[in-house]
């Protein structure tokens, strides 16, 4: 296991810190409060609040991305490609609630890489449609509207960072299974 640099520290902090606060209200100076050192001795390891942002949610971004990449391209059916998105998402939020806040509430203050991260947003979320339009094909997904589908679906999952912190004994294949079975077959037997 890759032991945690002072950086990897900063970002890890920041992160709860935005996830409290939002990044607009957080300062350096909070951020160096918050890890006991003086605020110029954050700029030895890191340039910005920019920066943090950037490697918070950019990583996270990137990390939805090779998932869905591997998803797309397998030979699994619609519905268990849509039951590897819902493990996708709690893998990734269950692994890093606090830069999940980030990515859900602070992502349109990336300033230079905000491009970056809306085509990859726009691309994962093209990418989720055409699975779900392809399930409706083969039926194995009802003829219902496919973008109402996707966001029930991404709206629960997105959300995820807000619950999963108030489960002290989570198993993630189990909430992941839990998610697939109520999202994707409903609530109705």
């Amino acid at each position: 296991m890759k032991q945690k640099t002072r950086k990897d520290e900063i970002i890890t902090t920041a992160a709860e810190l935005f996830k409290e606060k939002g990044y607009s209200a957080v300062t350096m100076r909070d951020l160096a409060t918050a890890m006991g050192i003086k605020a110029a001795s954050l700029y030895n390891h890191i340039n910005s609040k920019q920066e943090i942002l950037k490697g918070i949610i950019i990583s996270i971004a990137e990390a939805f991305t090779n998932g869905m990449e591997g998803i797309i391209n397998s030979e699994a059916t619609s519905i268990n490609k849509l039951k590897h998105i819902v493990e996708l998402h709690v893998n990734i939020t269950a692994n890093n609630t606090n830069g999940m806040a980030s990515l859900n509430n602070d992502w349109m203050h990336l300033e230079d890489q905000l491009d970056y991260y809306l085509k990859l947003r726009n691309e994962y979320e093209a990418n989720f449609l055409a699975i779900i339009e392809q399930g409706v094909l083969d039926s194995e997904i009802k003829n219902s509207n496919p973008e109402v589908i996707m966001f029930s679906m991404l709206s629960t999952l997105r959300s995820l960072y807000l619950w999963i912190p108030k489960k002290e004994d989570l198993n993630a294949n189990d909430l992941a299974n839990s998610l697939s079975e109520v999202l994707i077959y409903g609530i109705n037997d």
